[in-house]
């Protein structure tokens, strides 16, 4: 089994489907070799309590099926889980290792109450409903509004920037705030939702983009372009000040970890120092969520030391 690159049609379960724990029992694949099979990377755990081959695909009707298999028919579904369905996740961190818990709620003033679904109550308008491949869950809006108010700051405001990449209209969202007048986290949704930008690329990027605003420092422009000398796109930046040349970027674990993937972040880089004259500082996981962190010192230190060496560049 080790040696297989991905299941085949051996495999008593869709390759291209989700299922639960039981199916598999049922087909005679218990729940020591379905560890095993996640452990050696040919299954992955897609919720908790469900599971894929690793080749399935992860599109939202893929998503949706595999929520209808554990989410109560009466329940909606809210807040991480609609991020995540409607393509927009903010899942927790370790969410790779442990499938989180599935955010539901009910239309009436009830919890949903079941093993593995994170039950809620939750006011909600027609209007704050849609149905997608049957199933009913909160509008990219009201997904962004309610994780706006309720999550970690830093986590917020990746919601944010996630529904506006859906195509939520962000004045339409600021007028929405005075909704929740008087609820839990509308303070922090005033404050985050004008800084919402959908070019936002990962909840990593969103997070260290409020570092940057943290910082003082003046509004980026996210996935800034860098051309070559025929006008091509060859690289993009993360979180950029192009008037003086400054760019973060964050590199997390999943494009960023591998020792190819490092040294293609040095040759790029460098050649963008080099060709370009900007200067490019890398931040980490550690960086971006550490509880105790400098980053908005360093990223202070260093959009200053590119201001002042702009005054010498020549084209």
């Amino acid at each position: 089994m080790g040696d297989a690159q991905l299941l085949g049609s051996t495999f008593p379960l869709p390759l291209d489907a989700p299922f639960t724990a039981a199916m598999a029992d049922d087909a005679g694949v218990s729940k020591n070799h379905l560890r095993t099979l996640v452990r050696e990377g040919l299954l992955r755990r897609v919720l908790m309590g469900v599971y894929a081959a690793a080749q399935a695909p992860g599109s939202v009707l893929f998503r949706a099926r595999a929520l209808g298999l554990v989410v109560p028919e009466c329940a909606v579904i809210t807040d991480r889980t609609a991020a995540w369905l409607h393509g927009a996740p903010v899942l927790e961190r370790g969410a790779h290792l442990e499938a989180p818990p599935i955010s539901v709620c009910e239309r009436v003033d009830s919890r949903v109450r079941r093993a593995g679904v994170d039950g809620r109550r939750r006011q909600l308008r027609d209007s704050d409903v849609m149905s997608l491949h049957g199933l009913i869950v909160t509008t990219p809006m009201r997904t962004g509004l309610d994780l706006g108010r309720r999550l970690w700051r830093f986590d917020a405001l990746a919601a944010i920037d996630g529904v506006l990449r859906l195509g939520v209209d962000q004045d339409h969202l600021l007028e929405q705030i005075e909704r929740f007048r008087g609820h839990r986290g509308v303070r922090q949704l005033r404050w985050i939702a004008p800084l919402g930008d959908g070019r936002a690329e990962s909840p990593g990027e969103s997070a260290l983009r409020l570092h940057w605003y943290d910082a003082g420092l003046p509004p980026p422009e996210p996935q800034f372009a860098i051309r070559d000398d025929d006008g091509r796109e060859i690289y993009r930046l993360d979180v950029p000040a192009p008037e003086v040349r400054y760019a973060a970027e964050y590199d997390g674990e999943e494009f960023h970890s591998k020792e190819a993937d490092r040294a293609h972040d040095l040759e790029r880089r460098e050649w963008i120092s080099r060709e370009r004259h900007w200067t490019v500082a890398a931040f980490g996981k550690d960086d971006v969520y550490g509880r105790t962190t400098d980053i908005t010192r360093r990223l202070r230190v260093g959009f200053t030391a590119a201001r002042r060496s702009v005054s010498f560049w020549v084209p």
